[in-house]
């Protein structure tokens, strides 16, 4: 099994930057790809940002594109960084962990979800 956990939610005024980190523990060498989702008030879940757990390739949403990083910042942490924050951007952030290699933004892709960590933007 792999366990993760989500970390650096908090308030944040538009066009401020915020950093989440995801730690994961457990099986961690089943891990193919680590994935960031979010779910805004009244909205279905989302992808965000995806890394693969060891060649680093990442993808993308086109809504975060150019504001947000993902990273694999050492052998057990994820981050994604958020730069330029936008009111949308107002959601719960959840890190997942796929152990296929299956489409990077499918939900159902992925075997194992943190506990999620709110973030609001707003003035």
């Amino acid at each position: 099994q792999v366990q993760l956990v989500e970390s650096g939610g908090g308030l944040v005024q538009p066009g401020g930057s915020l950093t989440l980190s995801c730690d994961a523990s457990g099986r961690t060498f089943s891990i193919y790809r680590m994935g960031w989702f979010r779910q805004g008030p009244g909205s279905e879940r989302e992808f965000v940002a995806a890394i693969t757990w060891r060649g680093g390739f990442t993808s993308y949403a086109d809504s975060v594109k150019g504001r947000f990083t993902i990273s694999r910042d050492n052998a057990n942490t994820v981050t994604l960084q958020m730069n330029g924050l936008k009111p949308e951007d107002t959601a719960v952030y959840y890190c997942a962990a796929a152990s296929g290699s299956g489409y990077y933004y499918t939900i159902q892709n992925y075997d194992y979800w943190g506990q999620g960590t709110q973030v609001i933007v707003s003035s």
